[in-house]
């Protein structure tokens, strides 16, 4: 199983007019910066302030009369969860949403406030899987997963369609894509897009440090599951391991994955403040801050597509990151 062009296709189909076609922009001053030309995907300027309500519209919209009725459960740290709830609601299905505790707050108040039931958990002490399946189970409802289904990697690959469109109406082409990875549903879906459509286009991801499960996954040839003993600033990026679906689109289009660190991490929140004047949380800023920190290396010329992949940085948490600046 596996998901095609012609999935993203439709998906982009049935996305289109709910979700945000976001530009493709470009700041001189990173240009200078970098010696490379970068267009960049701001994501953050998506619903939800992030790429995840493309895939949760894509995989709700498809449900049947008996689905929608009977609603969904979706487990999330922030940006799944506002997706999914927020493609309940504009389709009138009921959603619980399964969140840590420690989630930034900023995403546990959006979420309810889109309308969706909030169940949060200690995620150092509870299992959000099976609370979610246990609850699913007893109201009948269909789990909607933030990464590992093929609708869902569907949805996030319209962010792939857009940037070769977008970069095709500029007359120019990728040499590199950089886009963060966590689960791997963004990458998995974007890579696909973008090497049926461009096979010369080089795919590479950003993991935080810490929590690089899919470069050792790559490097072994086989799914790797970490257990890591800290936390990293990039709260949306914190998987333990990549998907069973994504794993083999990764396998077969990723060509590098970079690692970065919270400093670095933050330094790149900072930059993209002060000079893109955009707000990117910790997970969005990861491909950025691999740029500025010299870990993407240049393939041809040096066209780059940069993907922001959210927003949602909790406000307290930003404040104090530019303030370290």
């Amino acid at each position: 199983m596996t998901v095609t062009l012609a999935d993203i296709q439709a998906a982009a189909a049935r996305i289109h007019g709910h979700a945000v076609e976001t530009p493709l922009i470009e700041s001189p001053a990173l240009n200078d910066r970098l010696g490379r030309r970068v267009l960049i995907k701001p994501e953050t300027l998506q619903r939800v302030g992030a790429f995840k309500f493309r895939g949760a519209y894509n995989r709700l919209a498809q449900l049947d009369a008996a689905q929608r009725k009977a609603g969904v459960v979706a487990f999330s740290s922030g940006n799944h969860a506002q997706g999914v709830a927020l493609a309940a609601r504009l389709l009138g299905v009921p959603a619980l949403i399964v969140m840590p505790a420690d989630a930034p707050s900023v995403k546990v108040e959006a979420t309810r406030g889109y309308g969706a039931e909030v169940r949060l958990y200690d995620r150092l002490t509870e299992d959000r899987v099976a609370i979610a399946a246990e609850i699913a189970t007893q109201r009948g409802a269909l789990v909607v997963p933030a990464f590992d289904d093929l609708d869902i990697i569907a949805g996030q690959g319209t962010v792939g369609l857009e940037l070769v469109n977008q970069a095709k109406a500029l007359g120019v082409g990728f040499d590199v894509v950089v886009s963060p990875v966590g689960g791997g549903g963004l990458m998995a879906g974007i890579s696909t897009a973008v090497k049926a459509l461009s096979p010369s286009t080089a795919l590479v991801g950003v993991e935080p440090k810490g929590f690089d499960d899919t470069l050792r996954s790559l490097q072994a040839g086989a799914r790797q599951t970490l257990r890591p003993t800290t936390r990293s600033l990039c709260d949306a990026l914190e998987s333990p391991a990549p998907g069973e679906l994504t794993f083999p689109i990764l396998q077969q289009n990723v060509a590098d994955i970079a690692v970065v660190s919270d400093a670095e991490v933050a330094a790149a929140m900072r930059y993209a403040f002060s000079s893109l004047k955009l707000v990117v949380e910790p997970g969005g800023a990861v491909g950025l801050a691999a740029l500025l920190s010299g870990k993407i290396k240049a393939w041809g010329d040096g066209i780059t597509g940069l993907v922001l992949s959210g927003g949602n940085v909790d406000p307290a948490l930003f404040a104090d990151i530019l303030a370290d600046g």
